[in-house]
């Protein structure tokens, strides 16, 4: 069975396939389902932060929680600045970054953009 996307102008997932479209029931927003499935295939996966931002590969983004890291002694304090992050493709910790204190793969849920 197909998945339904989320609307990608108010990014809730109350959607529906309207005849060649889909509809989000809560903004209203339609959109074709030929670009859907186009966005679906191609580049990159789409993680958001914490406040909901796309994040990309390149940004900086800032810790919003202190992060004990597994296996370590070691903290990754609140308002940690990270820059240049990677998007990675696969896998519950979609960001690879690499600070001060090391290289991490951290859950975007935890960042928001700087």
């Amino acid at each position: 069975m197909a998945t339904i996307p989320a609307c990608p102008q108010c990014t809730l997932e109350n959607t529906y396939p309207d005849g060649d479209n889909y509809v989000c029931a809560d903004c209203g927003y339609e959109w074709p389902q030929a670009a859907a499935e186009q966005d679906a295939d191609e580049g990159e996966r789409q993680v958001r932060d914490a406040n909901g931002n796309l994040l990309a590969s390149g940004d900086t983004v800032v810790v919003v929680k202190d992060l004990k890291v597994k296996g370590s002694s070691t903290t990754l304090k609140v308002g940690t600045k990270i820059k240049n992050i990677r998007i990675v493709g696969s896998g519950d910790h979609e960001v690879d970054c690499k600070t001060d204190a090391g290289n991490f793969m951290l859950k975007a849920c935890f960042l928001r953009k700087a």
